[in-house]
């Protein structure tokens, strides 16, 4: 998918926890699979697509499969599975599929048997994907209402800003605002400090990280989107291309010659 493409998704995707009566059909999930296998590879995730996991939910109606999202007990890994995890939310939702982030409203223990992970693997959560229908049904336009409630928009994200951020890091943000998080918390601390981006969770190795992740994602996206294209390092920082560029002080005169 291009730029434009993943950003067209982030506006079109909502939370669902509809979904039509009937499975994904067998092209649909061989696709998934392959994405499966393409961010395990590049992000050393241990991600795993599950084909019917509705046996462990009681709120959510319908047929759906999930992609389990899985890797080691660490913060780096928690953040790189909510960014790539995001990539795969942001594919299906972009083809006309419903997504959902999901944490702790399944029965953990029934999905655990489905995957048969090994000791040094964790759960971190799942994503559901499914068939569903272009308007959201009464209980999910009850759900959003009560989780969108307390919207908390960008500005109110920075610890610091020690001046008014430039447009193209303003529209980063506010893709940022539309980034999912666990209750529509948005646990990320932004800063920008002498025209540094920088930002952190308060609580490492826990969901937040996973929604820090998400949020990087969605701020790399909206930056693309304005010529400004960058990376987050494991400090939390923005780095663009010109501030990977390593480079000698300038010389302050000609020194003379011993």
């Amino acid at each position: 998918m291009t730029n434009e493409e993943y950003i067209k998704a982030i506006d079109m995707r909502r939370s669902r926890r509809t979904y039509k009566p009937y499975a994904l059909d067998s092209d649909t999930t061989q696709v998934i699979r392959d994405l499966v296998d393409i961010v395990n590879k590049k992000a050393g995730l241990a991600l795993k697509f599950i084909e019917d996991p509705t046996s462990a939910f009681t709120i959510f109606t319908g047929k759906f499969s999930a992609v389990a999202v899985c890797g080691d007990d660490s913060e780096r890994t928690r953040i790189k599975a909510g960014y790539y995890g995001e990539t795969i939310v942001l594919q299906c939702t972009y083809h006309g599929l419903g997504t959902c982030w999901v944490n702790g409203t399944y029965d953990e223990n029934k999905v655990l048997s489905m995957l048969d992970l090994p000791k040094e693997i964790r759960l971190y959560g799942l994503i559901v994907i499914g068939n569903v229908k272009d308007k959201l049904s009464s209980k999910e336009k009850v759900m959003y209402k009560v989780t969108h409630k307390n919207n908390k928009p960008y500005q109110k994200m920075f610890e610091v800003c020690d001046e008014k951020l430039p447009p193209y890091y303003e529209y980063a943000m506010k893709l940022v605002e539309k980034a999912p998080s666990s209750t529509n918390s948005r646990p990320v601390q932004f800063r920008y400090e002498n025209g540094v981006i920088s930002a952190k969770v308060d609580e490492p190795y826990s969901d937040k990280s996973i929604d820090f992740g998400i949020a990087q994602l969605h701020f790399c996206l909206g930056a693309a989107a304005k010529g400004v294209r960058g990376e987050w390092d494991f400090a939390g920082r923005f780095c663009t291309e010109d501030t990977k560029v390593i480079k000698f002080p300038e010389s302050k005169g000609e020194e003379e010659n011993e």
